[in-house]
Parts: C-alpha cells; sequence; structure tokens
C-alpha cells in the first residue's frame, strides 16, 4: 500500500474539497517496532463535507474503518489531521 492508493480510496470515500497523504516511513526508519518496507507510516490531511458534523474522533473513527485492511496489513502508523 502506497500513498497513491490510500489518495484513492480516501478521495473515493470522501469526496474531499482538500487531500494530502504523505509517506513518512523514511522518519521511522530507526524505530525497532517499524516495519522496514518503506510504506508503514502515513501522514494524512483532509477536508471534506462529510466530516462537517461530526467530531475530530468520529471523523478518525470513519478513516481508520475506510483503512482497516490497510491497517491491518502493513501500515504501522498513521497522522490525521482533518481540517473544518
Amino acid at each position: 500500500m502506497d500513498e497513491s492508493a490510500i489518495y484513492k480510496k480516501l478521495f473515493l470515500n470522501f469526496r474531499p474539497s482538500y487531500l494530502k497523504v504523505d509517506n513518512e516511513s523514511h522518519l521511522h526508519d530507526h524505530h525497532g517496532q517499524s516495519p522496514k518496507n518503506g510504506n508503514s507510516h502515513f501522514s494524512i490531511v483532509i477536508k471534506s463535507e462529510k466530516f462537517k458534523n461530526s467530531t475530530r474522533i468520529q471523523g478518525q473513527r470513519e478513516i481508520y474503518k475506510v483503512l482497516k485492511s490497510e491497517l491491518n496489513n502493513g501500515i504501522h502508523a498513521l497522522s490525521i489531521k482533518i481540517l473544518y
């Protein structure tokens, strides 16, 4: 799973007006628990009408739900910032 696949999945599910997905795996190479696959740590910044009436936690849960398979199979860490 790379950032373009995550971007596509989030875009299709949330139709955001702003979406940025960054692969930050290289910043965590020295962590002992970090997988060394180059696609384990991601940062997401997203703005979508679907989060308009949601709390930050509710929005994060929706994103986790969409990326459940990826989180169970390779993504070690995910940073999420929801813009309102």
